[in-house]
């Protein structure tokens, strides 16, 4: 599994989606955003490369937003190691852009824009000027040039956040979503074949999906499956996470 976000025009709800495959082989991302429209926010995996190419037409069927995170992360293990000032100097600049992303985190989409437009755009200009500075008085085949190359090679991704305010700086949402696969796979017994890994992608599907409506799972999933069995098939998507409220309160607001 991979972490991913996918944004297209038709975003109104919340939700995760996991999908198993057996390797990290390109064909299985491939497949599974084949009819992806929209905006995709990752990592810098390579597997990822095509769907960010030109279809027929000469537009790209998906954009790339890339993940600040990632790249902070390459700085601050050159600075761990080596205590460079050029490495902390690029922590700092990199922090006050997710200050600024603290003090807007939850607003309604142009509100970020128009902040990032105002507080950030000139920041992340700035940052990317500084680094190629930068990379005239470094060692070209350091750690830290390597960061800055990884920036610099993706300029218009990494700026694509202050152009949309519905992306955010980066992919922790989608990371964090994963992590409970990396604590739980060694214990997971049932998860031990491929049949079980994709019968745990569904369930986290699920699972994460009730989570980011900011419904407790537990509760979520013992009412639907409570109702599920006599609940009338073409009213199934009220029970939905975005739609979903507890029997008890649909019975009281009946009565």
């Amino acid at each position: 599994m991979c972490a991913t976000n996918v944004l297209g025009r038709g975003h109104r709800h919340r939700g995760a989606v996991y999908r198993f495959a057996p390797n990290w082989k390109e064909e299985h991302v491939l497949s599974h955003l084949a009819d992806a429209r929209g905006i995709l926010q990752a990592d810098g995996y390579k597997g990822y490369a095509k769907l960010y190419l030109p279809d027929t037409g000469g537009v790209p069927r998906l954009r790339e937003a890339a993940c600040w995170a990632h790249l902070r992360r390459d700085f601050h293990d050159f600075w761990t190691s080596t205590k460079s000032e050029i490495a902390r100097e690029a922590l700092d600049r990199i922090g006050k852009l997710y200050d600024i992303e603290r003090d807007i985190n939850g607003k309604a989409a142009d509100a970020r824009y128009a902040a990032r437009q105002k507080l950030s755009q000139p920041k992340v200009t700035a940052f990317f000027v500084w680094s190629e500075q930068q990379l005239l008085g470094i060692p070209g085949k350091s750690d830290l040039a390597k960061a800055f190359r990884y920036g610099l090679s993706r300029r218009d991704a990494f700026s694509l956040f202050l152009t949309d305010g519905r992306v955010a700086i980066d992919n922790n949402p989608a990371e964090r979503a994963l992590r409970p696969i990396g604590v739980g796979r060694k214990n997971w017994l049932f998860a031990g074949a491929d049949t079980g890994a994709e019968t745990l992608s569904r369930a986290m599907t699920i699972i994460e999906t009730a989570k980011l409506n900011g419904l407790d799972p537990q509760a979520y999933l013992a009412d639907v499956l409570d109702r599920i069995h006599d609940h009338k098939i073409n009213r199934l998507d009220e029970l939905l996470p975005w739609n979903w409220a507890p029997a008890d309160t649909e019975n009281s607001q009946a009565a």
